[in-house]
């Protein structure tokens, strides 16, 4: 009978680890604050105990779904610490803390703290974006009604707890979609002014013309083979919706760069000169 209470305690004891564990085929997630203009990222929580407060909670409430979450703070403490970014440019900062975080999604969190006659109040704004692309995925308010209190730790909380569930929930399902269906980069392809030739040339060891021969290409290199063509000219072929996976073989993260390079790769190997640009989720080749 010991035996058998032992075994049943262990059982539940390895039941309970385990459902504490993180799921790795979740998103990466890093709360950061919301900088207003001429606000420093780098000091913006020592000023201000709210944000602080906002930005815990959110994090806590990933942490209790599962997922697996980057501290903003510990990040950016070791970029201050060993002096690794010393622009001033607050974009480049968010986006070099980003980059160094290996996150999947940032989501940016603002406390809104109002106080008036009829009480006080803190609305709590969440916005979760795309690390690779910057595209959005989910937004919410969270309002934590008003009270006649000075309390504005106890509402930032109170403002968390109201939208995280909802929010997370938003979240999951778009990233999910993305994980199944490819997430969306925008091709641009056209000519620079000393190319020689345009989208009737043809090319390849099967003389195609190279807007038939880009369209053969994207249809077997694009995710679950998505892809739309928005418009083809003689100077000009624009793919608006190619879908391109959120990981690679290897599980590694996959984004606009690395296909561009690919589509670059493809080019050589028909004897063509390009050049890539890639901003955000727009990829830019020119042939030259």
């Amino acid at each position: 009978m010991m035996k058998k209470l032992q075994l049943i305690l262990t059982f539940l004891l390895f039941a309970i680890a385990g459902s504490a564990q993180v799921n790795p085929s979740l998103p990466k997630i890093m709360v950061i604050p919301f900088t207003k203009e001429g606000e420093d990222i780098r000091t913006i929580l020592d000023n201000d105990v709210n944000r602080r407060i906002a930005i815990t909670k959110v994090k806590e409430g990933f942490d209790a779904q599962g997922y697996t979450t980057v501290d903003f703070v510990g990040k950016l403490k070791a970029i201050k610490d060993n002096q690794v970014f010393q622009s001033d440019n607050q974009t480049d900062l968010k986006t070099k803390i980003i980059e160094m975080s290996g996150c999947d999604i940032y989501v940016v969190t603002e406390a809104d703290v109002e106080k008036d006659a009829s009480g006080s109040s803190v609305n709590v704004i969440l916005s979760a974006y795309e690390a690779s692309t910057g595209n959005s995925l989910a937004n919410k308010v969270g309002p934590s009604g008003k009270f006649f209190s000075d309390d504005f730790g106890k509402l930032t909380n109170k403002a968390v707890n109201m939208c995280i569930e909802d929010f997370v929930t938003m979240m999951t399902t778009k990233f999910n979609d993305m994980a199944k269906n490819g997430r969306s980069v925008l091709v641009d392809i056209s000519f620079g002014p000393g190319a020689s030739m345009n989208m009737t040339t043809e090319v390849g060891p099967d003389k195609l013309a190279l807007s038939d021969a880009l369209e053969e290409w994207f249809s077997k290199n694009s995710y679950n083979n998505i892809y739309h063509i928005q418009g083809t000219t003689n100077l000009k072929i624009l793919f608006d919706d190619v879908r391109i996976p959120l990981k690679d073989k290897n599980g590694n993260n996959y984004n606009a760069n690395k296909y561009a390079l690919e589509i670059y790769k493809y080019l050589k190997t028909i004897n063509l000169t390009p050049a890539k640009e890639i901003k955000g989720n727009t990829i830019y080749i020119t042939i030259n």
